[in-house]
């Protein structure tokens, strides 16, 4: 976060074993609700639906804080050894709620599956944690426009021995296992595109993968450029490099796979307009780009004007 602002930071008493009891909290509320909802038969944002655009950012501005969800994951939304929520969507998010009038952050740590039903069930305002914008989960959230449009590439051994460029490589190579973490898009792209499940393993988070391609699980992990550079940064005696960034192509049509956004519960459309307006003019000024850069972001990961995420959703 900007350290000459004098907002309100989450709080003196935050501390990373705090904030890691808060995740298993936010996993048993997730599984409750999960309950409650099988036994009514719907769930909670249906009971809860607010006509005309919903009132969140009116509820926000009176409570003065927000709430927002993030997995733990580097460089999108993570804790800094100061335990400290830092990160690209931690930056834009303290930038877009500062000029909407909300001055203090709550970050609430989950686990990255359990971030879609934590908001559906209340448990945080908004997910902050650079998730990418996909038909399926549209089907359950209302995106705000992609804060950015992210390239992929592979994590191999260092001399890439398998050659890998693109998700059709891997594909056509019977020989490569492909390793993915839950819940990614990648896993998405790589059946998509051909790789037998069989063949790709999914890991729980991005240091585990790392220990997956260093231990000989897997020959490859698919990733954003952004994610694994960051990664490989963490840990630069491994003998492992980064594939050039490309852009997925599924079915002989270039696909945008990793275009993340912000998420609210598909109500709240009037918050998600308000949302947007301070997201593009940050976008237009160039101020985006200068937060996103501390954290490995280039001018090839900030959206064109016309990357929507209603365009997103309908591809």
């Amino acid at each position: 976060m900007r350290a000459a602002d004098a907002r309100p930071r989450p709080g003196p008493g935050i501390s990373r074993r705090g904030l890691l009891r808060g995740a298993g909290a936010v996993g048993l509320a997730v599984a409750a609700a999960g309950t409650a909802a099988a036994t009514t038969g719907c769930s909670r944002v249906d009971l809860n639906d607010e006509p005309d655009g919903g009132t969140l950012l009116h509820r926000l501005r009176e409570r003065g804080s927000v709430r927002i969800g993030f997995a733990n994951e580097a460089p999108y939304s993570f804790l800094d050894k100061d335990a400290e929520l830092t990160g690209e969507a931690a930056e834009v998010a303290d930038a877009v709620f500062d000029r909407l009038g909300v001055r203090r952050i709550e970050p609430v740590p989950s686990d990255f599956g359990a971030l879609i039903p934590g908001l559906r069930a209340g448990l945080f305002d908004i997910v902050g944690a650079g998730m990418s914008i996909t038909p399926t989960r549209c089907a359950q959230v209302l995106f705000t426009d992609p804060e950015f449009d992210a390239a992929e590439a592979f994590l191999v051994p260092k001399g890439n021995p398998r050659r890998l460029a693109t998700m059709a490589d891997v594909a056509a190579n019977s020989n490569v296992r492909l390793g993915v973490l839950l819940g990614a898009v990648e896993a998405d792209v790589a059946e998509r595109s051909g790789v037998p499940g069989a063949r790709i393993t999914r890991f729980a988070d991005q240091p585990s993968a790392f220990d997956g391609m260093i231990g000989g699980r897997v020959d490859a992990v698919a990733l954003t450029s952004i994610s694994l550079n960051w990664g490989l940064r963490q840990r630069a005696h491994a003998d492992l490099e980064v594939t050039a960034p490309y852009r997925p192509v599924v079915d002989g049509r270039p696909i945008t796979a990793a275009a993340g956004a912000f998420a609210v519960t598909p109500d709240q459309t009037d918050f998600v307009a308000a949302f947007n307006r301070e997201l593009h003019t940050l976008r237009d000024s160039g101020e985006l780009l200068r937060m996103q850069r501390p954290f490995g972001f280039t001018e090839a990961d900030v959206p064109a004007p016309e990357l929507t995420a209603q365009r997103v959703c309908a591809t």
